[in-house]
């Protein structure tokens, strides 16, 4: 007899500098780690902060390439692989469930949102991984209402996997800084207790923060995936908060796994 499916949590995770795919960090670490407790994903949907497009479009791909979408870093980044496989037919079934124009688009790839998180998540590449993009001129209510859809994957064994970072102003950085400016922490926490209450619609409405929210993001694709994974979480799951904390100063690796 086959093992029954098992239905899926949703994840949040804060990718912060693409070299943690090749450093061994607190970050890394706790990536693993939760990869390690979940059931084993029979696909992974990501909706990365790294693929933005007109209208929402969805890679049905078998084998998708990995983009190297960042620039400046050492070369032993451009020589990570993530040899996942794609999987077209959970693709069209996605795209059928949105209630919403999709285009089916294979422009794109595993851009580092996706694979420098799996690749310390599931370094084998065994899961088939196929992501969704973020429709850069929805409102973020239908980021949310995607999200919503999107949830009964969670039944066929898909873990929604969204990429991004809640706090995400790269003028702002300063490299070599721990922890986050007053500000960021500030915003980073709003958004925590908004979320820990189920109070989504503030979420969406971010700027309700106040001063904090002017300053957090100055474009809004590092927090577009967290509104998808609120969307497709359930008002049972338990939440599970770790990598609690923000980094060189205007970063939040904040991630939220519910289950």
């Amino acid at each position: 007899m086959e093992n029954a499916i098992q239905k899926m949590p949703v994840l949040f995770v804060g990718h912060g500098s693409p070299m943690n795919a090749v450093e061994q960090n607190e970050y890394s670490r706790n990536w693993a780690k939760i990869a390690s407790e979940i059931p084993k994903p029979e696909a992974i949907l990501a909706i990365s902060a790294h693929w933005e497009t007109s209208g929402s479009r969805i890679m049905d791909e078998a084998n998708p390439r990995v983009v190297y979408d960042m620039y400046g870093f050492p070369d032993e980044l451009y020589r990570v692989e993530y040899k996942a496989k794609g999987s077209p037919e959970l693709a069209h079934l996605t795209k059928s469930l949105i209630n919403r124009d999709v285009k089916i688009d294979n422009s794109w790839g595993y851009d580092h949102g996706t694979w420098s998180v799996l690749c310390k998540m599931y370094p084998e590449a065994d899961i088939p991984v196929y992501q969704l993009s973020l429709d850069s001129k929805a409102k973020f209510d239908t980021h949310f209402q995607i999200g919503q859809e999107i949830s009964a994957l969670r039944e066929k064994g898909v873990l929604i996997f969204g990429s991004g970072n809640i706090v995400h102003n790269l003028s702002k950085i300063n490299w070599g800084m721990e922890g986050g400016y007053p500000w960021a922490v500030e915003f980073d926490n709003y958004i925590k207790d908004k979320i820990i209450n189920k109070q989504y619609q503030d979420v969406i409405n971010y700027e309700k923060a106040g001063k904090s929210s002017e300053l957090a993001f100055y474009t809004p694709e590092h927090f577009y995936p967290l509104l998808y994974i609120l969307g497709a979480s359930k008002e049972n799951d338990r939440l599970s908060i770790f990598n609690n904390s923000c980094t060189m100063g205007s970063m939040s690796m904040t991630c939220y796994l519910f289950e």
